[in-house]
């Protein structure tokens, strides 16, 4: 039996963790995935003894390691995006690397990748134009299908800060879905996410923001694969994936109600492209997998009850959400430390890390209890706690 654990919690005073006996297994899948497309948005590995910042910060093998896990459980992986630091530690030229290293690997293990395009190689706090802000998109999109990839055009903050109505996104995004080679996903990224990106699409509310996207979206319709909403509004999302020109995806970017959002409702259903799926890859693989049997009882058995610790791990300050996807890769051994880029494994208390391990036992998403335990000692010691 695996020992116990003293865990401070919320509001004050402490209780005894010890892991769940009857812990899930999900195995890995015998075919490709079928009634879904689904991506994990993947974080990066920080290499402990190299640099806060660049790609000398990076443990390449590690990082590269953690991709190769998300495909073996047939997930598509979803490179450079907000989980891996984009904008928060991770410069344009590690983003190159990060790039071209895991569009490499796609290659040998046969996975599916997509890669996100933005604009952070441009100055940060400085005035661009828009025609600054399209090149520096096209830059991307170019090393991305140099690469091999497929495009996620990411939203910009440059474009956020430059743009004064609707029709300057109109402008920057018809020069680039004009000249992506392939079909590309476009991600409309909510301010909880990047408070950088307030009023994006040139509009204060949703609803007018929404109708923006979407004629950017039927007026490129054709260059277009889907749209990466991140809004954490499940209404937001299904009126949205209602109104899409034919053939346009929604890929869920909803971290909070992903369960349901994927299911549908009779006459739509989202995809997904979800940063959650970095932390329960076995778990959203088994969900999928019981839904191509047309199982839906066990999908819902098996997905929602990883709601409560994604919603805490995507708690407000929202962007902050990386630390529990790095604090979880820690805790299932896929990694041998708890450092990350920039420092931000001091972005979240230890209280927070400590119900992130309640919630990830009762999910039935940790691999080996016993090692999550372990792994936690030395995190309760260093904020000065008896463990």
């Amino acid at each position: 039996m695996t020992s116990a654990l003293r865990l401070p919690r919320a509001g004050g005073g402490f209780a005894e963790f010890r892991p769940r006996e009857d812990r899930p297994t999900f195995s890995l899948p015998n075919r490709p995935l079928r009634s879904r497309v689904a991506y994990a948005a993947a974080h990066v590995v920080k290499d402990p003894l190299g640099p806060d910042t660049g790609a000398d910060a990076i443990d390449w093998e590690a990082t590269i390691a953690f991709r190769r896990h998300l495909w073996s459980y047939g997930l598509g992986v979803a490179e450079a995006m907000d989980t891996a630091q984009r904008g928060m530690g991770l410069d344009y030229a590690a983003t190159q690397e990060l790039i071209q290293r895991a569009c490499a690997a796609a290659r040998d293990t046969g996975g599916a990748i997509v890669c996100g395009a933005a604009t952070d190689q441009l100055p940060s706090g400085v005035d661009v134009s828009l025609d600054d802000v399209a090149a520096a998109y096209l830059e991307q999109v170019e090393h991305i299908e140099g690469a091999g990839g497929r495009v996620v055009v990411m939203a910009s903050r440059h474009l956020a800060r430059v743009a004064t109505k609707p029709d300057d996104y109109a402008y920057v995004y018809d020069r680039v879905l004009s000249r992506a080679k392939e079909p590309v996903v476009i991600h409309w990224l909510g301010e909880m996410f990047d408070p950088a990106l307030a009023g994006y699409w040139g509009a204060s509310d949703v609803q007018g923001a929404m109708d923006v996207c979407l004629d950017v979206l039927s007026a490129h319709s054709a260059n277009v694969d889907g749209i990466k909403l991140s809004l954490l509004d499940a209404a937001h999302e299904v009126e949205m994936r209602a109104r899409l020109p034919e053939g346009v995806r929604m890929f869920t970017g909803d971290d909070f109600n992903y369960p349901v959002l994927i299911l549908g409702d009779g006459d739509n259903h989202s995809d997904a492209l979800l940063g959650i799926f970095d932390a329960i890859a076995p778990a959203a693989s088994a969900a999928l997998q019981a839904l191509d049997a047309g199982d839906v009882d066990r999908y819902r058995a098996i997905l929602e009850p990883t709601v409560p610790l994604s919603r805490h791990i995507f708690r407000a300050p929202t962007f902050n959400y990386k630390t529990g996807i790095v604090f979880l890769a820690y805790l299932n051994g896929f990694q041998d430390h708890f450092r990350m880029v920039a420092g931000l494994e001091g972005a979240r208390s230890v209280v927070h890390l400590a119900e992130l391990l309640l919630l990830a036992d009762e999910a039935g998403i940790l691999v080996d209890p016993e090692l999550a335990v372990e792994r936690m000692r030395p995190v309760l010691r260093l904020a000065g706690l008896d463990a």
